[in-house]
């Protein structure tokens, strides 16, 4: 059973180490997002559907709001996890204006940047996340950044397009994160924006990036974790609190997009 080591939430974002055995389901964060493995199978993991290898010298690197999935068909992986922040990124680092769009999606890993994984995972083992966490993180981020765009010249990703997004796209985004826990399904916000359900999912994806259905389950995988960090909230309210028509359906749905159980995640995770 997929399991999680530790997760330490901060001004950055997350960083967590998990040993996965089972596929998480194509998905998004507003977060870059870079995958570790430590120990373990090698990953599948997949980014626009293109296969990126993760592994015996290779990272992955995922841009926000770039669909991913990730798969142990292998068997368990342990993979050291990270999900950084744009802004807080580029407030200590300043390396981009749109910060966090990687160069390229897999990056060969060097001895730099490898010892640095090793320090952070040990720090992770030994419950030490506040000894230093912050400045390593920025090292660690900051050069596999760099590595990415000498590696690699992607076009930057959706995050100039969600400045500039059509008016009913940021109407449906701001009425999805309005109604996590009563949402009406896809067809009754395109027409509340105006669209007939082909079209807005063919604009929503154009001008995001990802379909209404991932954007939508990033919002609440978002709340869903902030929930059980911060709250003393069970499953079960969270469950309710997000329209789940029961913790078993909230339990599934968290385990296919973040990869383990929220009980298992609420047991480890801390600030």
């Amino acid at each position: 059973m997929s399991k999680a080591l530790a997760v330490s939430h901060g001004e950055f974002g997350r960083a967590a180490l998990y040993d996965l055995d089972r596929p998480i389901t194509t998905h998004a964060h507003r977060e870059g997002h870079l995958i570790f493995r430590v120990g373990g199978a090698v990953p599948n993991v997949r980014i626009r559907n293109k296969l990126v290898r993760c592994g015996n010298g290779y990272a992955a690197a995922v841009s926000p709001w770039e669909p991913h999935s990730f798969d142990t068909p292998q068997g368990p992986c342990l993979s050291l996890v990270l999900y950084i922040k744009p802004m807080w990124f580029l407030e200590n680092t300043g390396s981009s204006e749109f910060a966090l769009d990687f160069g390229t999606a897999q990056l060969p890993l060097t001895p730099d940047i490898q010892a640095l994984i090793n320090r952070l995972t040990s720090l992770m083992v030994m419950d030490e996340t506040d000894m230093g966490v912050e400045q390593l993180l920025i090292e660690l981020t900051s050069s596999c950044y760099a590595l990415s765009w000498r590696h690699g010249t992607r076009k930057c990703s959706y995050q100039s397009a969600l400045r500039f997004s059509d008016f009913r796209i940021r109407r449906s985004q701001k009425l999805m994160t309005n109604y996590l826990s009563d949402h009406e399904g896809l067809d009754r916000l395109a027409a509340e924006v105006g669209l007939s359900r082909p079209h807005f999912f063919k604009l929503f994806k154009k001008q995001t990036g990802v379909t209404p259905n991932i954007y939508f389950n990033t919002l609440r995988s978002e709340r869903a974790i902030e929930t059980l960090v911060t709250t003393d909230k069970s499953v079960t309210e969270i469950a309710h609190d997000l329209g789940f028509a029961s913790q078993a359906s909230f339990t599934r749905f968290f385990t296919c997009n973040i990869g383990i159980a929220p009980t298992e995640y609420k047991r480890v995770a801390h600030h």
